[in-house]
């Protein structure tokens, strides 16, 4: 047997496998399209024969991706068009707007892992090692969530910077995505950055930080496979029950909630309100109906709470803004911070241009100086009282 026939093949014959296995093509079918035989297309992705010029371009155009991304000399991301396919039902490998999503997450993926070769970085967070989740109840769920507050040295308050806590802290890459109405979130595990979350970018902002934190569950439960958290199930999977009291118990930590509550209650002569609870679901970032049932499991007020506030037609945004809680939300950015900061410090050395900028933080020319100016914005003020601009070049040296 020859050295060729046992090297392991290069960057671009994985690049090769991957696109075409995120396409959902066999070998066969793919040479077919390309009209040359199944050895030969075996022998590129096995990298014992390299792709003419020629061949790259219609491989590209067929697998839908650009050439320079095949040509790219870090491995691909696992391949996650092909996790998910896994776990997508039959009936719904064909949607579109979920194929696209999960074309977008890959294509993400893999330009973060290209960012962090450039800058010869390690991708940020404190993973934590697989837990052996043998009984997947909602004790063990807020056992878990306590732990992982204790470990992360969270108190028992709310987590306001929630996104930042888990991409920095915890490791997880979260991106906001267009996804289907009724698919809250996307979750797998890409070798070389960890944990992938892709958000649904269309849902409220108390939505997001609560499917954020339900796929920091899977993070623990389901590392072996790829997860889509429908927010309706005709049957509920063992594992999305643990993931939703996860998040509860995360979001909503016993003690702090328990107490926060009963200051609230004495200072309203030991009654429970539709403001009271209003103002706790605003202090904790999450729905009314998420708080409300969190209560109610709690034992903290009647079972049904929810249901009778739905009966009574009660609009909680309208309830925050009569509260003075209710503020515009702001567009929220789609990439990670990490991801965000180290694509502006790579351009502030040169190392890529404005036009690669733009591209990596998928916008235009202007979109990326903008985009460039607010992450080198200071907290601090200049004596004028405009705000101070760190120069990242300058620093740099």
């Amino acid at each position: 047997m020859t050295t060729d026939e046992t090297a392991a093949p290069g960057s671009a014959a994985l690049r090769l496998r991957a696109a075409r296995e995120a396409r959902g093509l066999t070998q066969a079918q793919a040479a077919a399209e390309l009209g040359v035989s199944r050895p030969l297309l075996i022998a590129i992705e096995k990298g014992t024969r390299k792709p003419s010029p020629q061949e790259l371009v219609r491989l590209a155009s067929l697998y839908q991706v650009s050439v320079s991304q095949l040509l790219r000399p870090q491995p691909p991301p696992v391949a996650i068009g092909a996790r998910f396919r896994a776990v997508i039902p039959p009936g719904q490998r064909d949607t579109p707007e979920l194929t696209s999503a999960v074309d977008e997450l890959q294509r993400r993926a893999d330009d973060y892992l290209d960012l962090l070769r450039i800058a010869d970085a390690e991708p940020p967070g404190r993973p934590e090692p697989v837990r052996d989740i043998r009984v997947a109840d909602s004790r063990r769920a807020e056992d878990l969530a306590t732990e992982e507050r204790n470990r992360l040295g969270l108190g028992d308050g709310p987590v306001r910077p929630l996104r930042e806590v888990l991409e920095i802290e915890v490791g997880l890459r979260v991106f906001l995505l267009p996804l289907p109405s009724r698919i809250a979130g996307l979750f797998v595990i890409a070798d070389q950055l960890g944990g992938c979350v892709a958000v649904n970018s269309r849902h409220p902002a108390e939505r997001r930080r609560w499917t954020m934190a339900h796929e920091y569950a899977h993070y623990f439960a389901s590392r072996d496979r790829a997860e889509v958290t429908r927010l309706t199930y005709q049957r509920q999977p063992e594992s999305e029950y643990f993931a939703d009291a996860f998040a509860a118990s995360f979001l909503m930590p016993r003690s702090g909630l328990s107490r926060r509550f009963h200051e609230l209650e004495r200072s309203n002569a030991e009654r429970v309100t539709p403001a009271m609870l209003v103002q706790l679901a605003h202090a904790y970032g999450v729905s009314l109906q998420a708080l409300s049932n969190r209560l109610e499991d709690l034992g903290l007020i009647p079972a049904g709470t929810w249901e009778r506030l739905r009966e009574h037609n009660f609009q909680p945004r309208l309830g925050a803004q009569m509260l003075g809680l209710d503020q515009a939300e702001q567009a929220a950015d789609t990439l990670p911070l990490h991801y965000r900061l180290l694509a502006a410090q790579l351009y502030a050395d040169g190392e890529i241009t404005e036009t690669q900028l733009a591209r990596y933080l998928r916008t235009d020319i202007v979109g990326a100086r903008r985009a460039y100016a607010e992450l080198t914005e200071t907290a601090d003020v200049a004596s004028d009282g405009s705000p101070q601009i760190l120069d990242l070049a300058e620093a740099a040296g």
